[in-house]
């Protein structure tokens, strides 16, 4: 048997997998909301108790957080993961953590074909690195190197570098959130679900779209950058529709900024939870006009292909997966 586990800090998702001929079969999966327990053993107390017979050959945890030396202080949990005490808590005599986005990445080659959203054909099939990028609470980015016979993930902390301005709005945004954030802006302000709201902020603030007064009130309720993008994909609200056009733009230029350095040409997959729900606005074009905007370099960008991932599992697909290799 296989155990693997995508470990965020909202909920903690666990499945047991055993191989079929040359596939994996699933034998069970379970969720658990990650803030009810105190650390990732306790859940695996609970997980694997249903299995008293059990023999593991492996497993394999994607994890919100940069892993180091089988180490990782979660981002949003009190938790402290580590492979040792995974071995012991498990019986398994191989584990492996991965960076969450990490494990999404190497979960991209195994999606089936309509779990994939295709933005820009390219020249598909290309062997080579690949990458992804994906909006959530934050901004991921990992990258998967091409050693000629098989794709191994690398995560990256790419999500957190200075946000690089490109137009004179996006100068001014710039500037708007240095104010808000008294200094240094990364990537993640803008291109995450607060950075949806702080868009739209700017946007309002700088009088470059009026906001209507319901709109105010709507906001006041429940999560506003969901409202935002919920309107934007509707086209009910010019204010919302810029905000979404100017997200979109950004995310697709930090997307060919990623490919550009990691020479991307195996492919750009676009992960996250943002993406599916405004899969409307990233195929309207500003997405891919920002990715190609690379002057010299904007033949090579149009070449590569770009696809939306629509399974919110790849990071689960690609721990069990990792684990088969181990």
């Amino acid at each position: 048997m296989i155990l693997a586990g995508d470990i965020g800090g909202t909920k903690t998702v666990l499945g047991l997998f055993e191989p079929v001929q040359d596939d994996l079969g699933q034998i069970r999966e379970a969720t658990f909301p990650s803030k009810d327990h105190g650390s990732l053993e306790e859940i695996l107390v609970h997980f694997l108790a249903e299995e008293p017979n059990l023999s593991l050959k492996s497993a394999c945890f994607g994890v919100a957080g940069p892993v180091v030396d089988g180490r990782c202080q979660t981002t949003n949990l009190p938790w402290i993961v580590e492979e040792g005490s995974l071995v012991r808590a498990t019986g398994a005599p191989r584990v492996k953590l991965l960076n969450d986005v990490e494990a999404a990445a190497y979960g991209m080659f195994f999606l089936r074909p309509d779990e994939l959203r295709v933005l820009n054909s390219g020249q598909g099939g290309r062997k080579g690195n690949a990458a992804v990028i994906a909006a959530g609470t934050g901004l991921g980015e990992g990258i998967l190197y091409w050693d000629g016979k098989q794709h191994h993930p690398i995560a990256t902390e790419g999500g957190h570098v200075d946000l690089a301005p490109r137009t004179d709005q996006e100068i001014e945004l710039l500037c708007y959130l240095r104010q808000k954030f008294a200094g240094r802006v990364s990537y993640e302000r803008v291109l995450s679900g607060p950075g949806i709201h702080a868009v739209y902020s700017f946007l309002r603030d700088s009088g470059h779209v009026a906001e209507p007064s319901w709109l105010v009130e709507k906001l006041r309720s429940g999560d506003p950058s969901e409202t935002i993008s919920q309107l934007a994909v509707a086209g009910e609200d010019p204010l919302c529709v810029a905000a979404l056009d100017l997200f979109c733009t950004i995310y697709g230029a930090e997307a060919g900024n990623l490919a550009l350095k990691c020479m991307a040409v195996g492919g750009v997959f676009v992960g996250g939870g943002i993406a599916p729900k405004i899969l409307p606005l990233l195929e309207k074009g500003n997405f891919m006009q920002g990715f190609t905007d690379k002057g010299r370099f904007a033949d090579l960008l149009g070449s590569i292909r770009v696809s939306v991932a629509l399974n919110p599992r790849a990071p689960l697909v690609g721990a069990v997966r990792y684990a088969q290799r181990l």
